[in-house]
């Protein structure tokens, strides 16, 4: 029984001392590219402008503007502006994204350009 005490860590050690075997190479997958998202900047003060002036022509220069989104997932974004003199946001319109999604435009020109006098 002593014999078989000794042995046993000889053999561990003896066991430890093997390499492992090595793992065949897993295949390599080609993962898919995802598609590209169209994502347009966040409008600031020059783009309101650029937008306003090119649907209501003839109305005054926007002097100020803020923009933030709509809501939480929305792809709108709402900004108030003063036109103008006027450094208060006394104005509000909503820009959302044009037919290929590559710049801003008023959702409603109308209501807006009619609202501020052009």
């Amino acid at each position: 029984m002593k014999q078989i005490a000794l042995l046993l860590p000889l053999a561990l050690l003896a066991a430890c001392g093997q390499e492992a075997e090595v793992a065949p190479a897993a295949a390599e997958t080609v993962a898919a590219a995802p598609e590209p998202v169209s994502t347009l900047p966040a409008p600031d003060q020059q783009t309101f402008s650029n937008a306003f002036a090119v649907a209501c022509e003839g109305a005054k220069p926007v002097n100020t503007a803020v923009c933030k989104r709509a809501g939480i997932g929305s792809k709108d974004v709402i900004c108030e502006y003063g036109l103008g003199d006027d450094e208060y946001l006394r104005n509000k319109a909503t820009l959302t994204a044009n037919e290929d999604s590559t710049g801003w435009v008023l959702a409603d020109p109308t209501t807006v350009c009619a609202a501020t006098g052009a």
